[in-house]
């Protein structure tokens, strides 16, 4: 059980962001207070409202639109979530925050927090296995941010290979795993 166990789930624009649903609607089933974040990108693919109704939670995109200034939603969002989960993590996701860029809410949330963050990786293979991105994803992991590695099967695009996001229920237990090492 998740009970109380608070969780930031961080959307970006890939294809696979609609398989959150599931793992979003599994968490909170399980107890977990789930807090989503989506990119503007994410929003491209699937409605905000969608993971309002599945969280229980308002979803924030902008971190601008916040109206209470004695509330910084990056700083609450980092420093009070028990692990925040990035899925699918995209490339851009992966080479801002490897760069110490900080220029939306779940870029900022993931640079202010000082808790587990997880990335799970969704993207063509191509993509994955480009040079940059894997040395993103090295320099990532020496910070101690943790990935749960794509698996291999059909891709959006049509081909097959390294990239698809990993079963739901996968990433589900690697929440877990994760959570229980933090004790």
């Amino acid at each position: 059980m998740l009970n109380e166990k608070s969780i930031v789930i961080g959307i970006t624009g890939g294809i696979a962001s609609y398989k959150i649903c599931g793992l979003v609607t599994h968490l909170v089933k399980e107890g977990a207070k789930v807090k989503v974040i989506m990119t503007k990108n994410a929003t491209k693919f699937i409605n905000p409202l969608t993971f309002e109704a599945l969280s229980k939670n308002k979803v924030v995109v902008d971190m601008f639109e916040e109206e209470n200034y004695n509330y910084i939603g990056h700083i609450e969002y980092g420093q009070h979530a028990d692990i925040i989960v990035v899925a699918p993590a995209t490339a851009n996701i992966i080479g801002k925050v490897s760069s110490g860029i900080a220029d939306d809410m779940l870029s900022s949330t993931i640079i202010a927090s000082t808790k587990p963050v997880l990335f799970v990786p969704a993207m063509n293979e191509h993509m994955y296995l480009n040079k940059i991105v894997q040395n993103n994803m090295e320099k990532l992991k020496s910070y101690g941010y943790l990935f749960l590695e794509p698996e291999v099967g059909m891709l959006a695009c049509g081909t097959s290979g390294i990239g698809k996001l990993p079963n739901t229920k996968v990433i589900f237990d690697k929440i877990k795993e994760v959570l229980s090492e933090e004790k």
